[in-house]
């Protein structure tokens, strides 16, 4: 089946799954990111300042990298298209509106959530009612 575009559908099948882990945002010049951060991240992100990864925080404490807050990562399983018009406004918004900062992060098959581990619940709440 492909990617889904509509935006009721999306919104009605979202299905959001918290991970089970925290993770963090870190930063590092480019010259510092070596394959074996990268191959423990679970994203990284190239910008004119720095280089950022989101990686599991038991892997930033063992490479002793500095982090501020800590994050579960909601992954919402429905298969969206990144040509889909309004997901992403919709779950900020409805995040938004509950308190919640939301860091989303868009892949091929999935939007993932980045919120406050403390507001994970909250946060599937808030998501899981958008399909209502």
């Amino acid at each position: 089946m492909g990617a889904e575009t509509d935006l009721k559908t999306l919104l009605e099948n979202l299905t959001p799954v918290a991970s089970k882990e925290d993770y963090v945002f870190v930063t590092l010049p480019q010259a510092s990111v070596s394959g074996e951060l990268v191959a423990v991240a679970k994203g990284v992100f190239k910008e004119r300042e720095g280089t950022t990864l989101i990686m599991p925080v038991v892997e930033a404490a063992r490479f002793a990298l500095p982090f501020e807050g800590r994050y579960r990562c909601i992954t919402c399983e429905v298969h969206s298209s990144l040509d889909a018009v309004g997901m992403t406004a919709a779950m900020s918004r409805a995040l938004g509106d509950a308190g919640i900062s939301a860091n989303v992060v868009a892949a091929y098959y999935h939007d993932h959530i980045f919120v406050p581990a403390n507001k994970v619940d909250l946060a599937i709440a808030v998501l899981q009612a958008l399909g209502d």
